[in-house]
C-alpha cells in the first residue's frame, strides 16, 4: 500500500494570468500557498488484474478504458498502468468548487502514489509539469497552472508562468515568525457556495483574449504577485491586505460572476469591521473568503460576516508519500 498526502492551497494575487490564453504572449505570475488541509490518496495491489476505484462514487472495472473518472483514466494512460490496481480517496475538505484548487491537489497526489507504487520516485516540477499535462492536455479542462505546481511543490511561494509553457516556482523569503503571524492575521470564512472553476475560467479566458482593458487589468495583477513578494520580504505585513483589496477589485473587472451582490455584502462588511483587504479564493463566485485584518478585529469581522469561520495554517512540504509498503 502506499498513501500520498497532498495540500489544498491558498491563491492570493495574480490568479487568472496562469491561463495559457494570457501567460503565452505576456507571461504571468501569482502568489500562493499551500495550507494544512490535504488530499489523501491510497494505492493498494488489487487481488485480480481488475481496478477498483472509490472516491463520492465505487467503480469496478476490467481496463482503464472503462474508468469513469476523467483524471484517473487519463493518468493510468499516461503513467502505462494496465490494472490490477485500487485506489481510495480521501479529503480534508471533500467539496469540489471551493477555490482551494482541490482537483489538482488530487490529481498531483494520484501521480506521486501511481509514480511510487510503479517504484519511480518523482520531483515536485514532474508533478506539476505531469498533472498539468493530465488536466489541461489529456483532460481537456479550460484551467491555468497555478494549482498543480502550489500542491506537488508546498510553501509560500512567486509561481512565474513563461511564454515558453515552462513554470518557475521561487519561494518568498520571509522570517518564519513573520511568516506565521502573516497567516495568524487571516480570516477565513466559508460562504456555502461551491462552483465550476472551469466554467469561470472559460468565460474569463475568453474575455481577457478579445479585450485590452481586461489584459491591461491583468498585468496590472501580475505585477501586484511581484510587488507582494518584495512587501513580504521587506516584513511589511500589512501591505499583504491592502494589495488583496487592490487585486480583488481588479480580478472582478476581468468577467461577469466572479462575485456577486451577496459576496460584496459580506467583503464590505468585513472591511467597514477592521479588515485591511481580502478576496475570495479561486476563481470566484464562492467558495472561501479570506480577509487579513490585525487580529484584536477578528472578533469583529465574525460578528459582522454571518458565515463559518475556518482555520488554515501553512504547509510548508507540498505533495508527500507518507506510507510506502510497497509489497502490503
Amino acid at each position: 500500500m502506499i498513501i500520498s498526502r497532498t495540500p489544498l492551497r491558498m491563491s492570493f494575487v495574480g490568479g487568472g494570468s496562469d491561463l495559457p490564453s494570457y501567460y503565452r504572449e505576456h507571461g504571468g505570475a501569482v502568489l500562493s500557498a499551500a495550507i494544512n488541509k490535504y488530499v489523501y490518496v491510497n494505492v493498494n495491489r488489487k487481488f485480480d488484474d481488475g481496478i477498483r476505484i472509490a472516491y463520492s462514487k465505487t467503480e469496478e472495472v476490467q481496463t482503464v478504458e472503462e474508468i469513469e473518472h476523467r483524471l484517473v483514466k487519463a493518468t493510468f494512460g499516461m503513467l502505462g498502468i494496465p490494472g490490477g490496481v485500487e485506489i481510495t480517496t480521501i479529503a480534508d475538505i471533500p467539496s469540489r468548487g471551493t477555490g482551494l484548487g482541490s482537483s489538482s491537489s488530487f490529481t498531483v497526489g494520484l501521480i506521486n502514489a501511481l509514480n511510487a507504487y510503479c517504484g519511480r520516485p518523482t520531483s515536485a516540477e514532474t508533478l506539476g509539469r505531469e498533472s498539468c499535462r493530465v488536466e489541461i492536455d489529456l483532460c481537456g479542462e479550460p484551467i491555468g497552472k497555478q494549482d498543480q505546481y502550489a500542491a506537488a511543490y508546498g510553501g509560500l511561494n512567486l509561481i512565474e508562468f513563461k511564454q515558453d509553457d515552462s513554470v518557475l516556482v521561487t519561494p518568498v523569503i520571509m522570517k518564519n515568525e513573520l511568516r506565521d503571524t502573516l497567516f495568524k492575521r487571516m480570516v477565513v470564512f466559508y460562504t456555502g457556495k461551491t462552483r465550476s472553476a472551469s466554467g469561470i475560467l472559460k468565460t474569463q479566458s475568453d474575455a481577457v483574449a478579445s479585450d485590452r482593458q481586461k489584459q491591461e487589468a491583468l498585468g496590472k495583477m501580475v505585477q501586484l504577485a511581484y510587488d507582494l513578494r518584495d512587501e513580504l520580504g521587506r516584513g511589511s505585513l500589512d501591505s499583504f491586505g491592502e494589495i488583496l483589496h487592490v487585486n480583488w477589485e481588479l480580478k472582478k473587472s476581468l468577467a461577469p460572476g466572479v462575485s456577486s451582490d451577496e459576496i460584496d455584502g459580506w467583503y464590505e462588511a468585513g472591511r467597514n469591521a477592521g479588515a485591511l483587504g481580502g478576496k475570495i479564493l479561486g476563481a470566484g463566485s464562492g467558495g472561501f473568503l479570506v480577509f487579513y485584518a490585525p487580529e484584536e478585529r477578528h472578533e469583529a469581522i465574525e460578528r459582522a460576516v454571518p458565515l463559518r469561520r475556518v482555520d488554515f495554517q501553512f504547509d510548508p512540504l507540498g505533495s508527500r508519500i507518507i506510507f510506502y509498503n510497497p509489497q502490503g
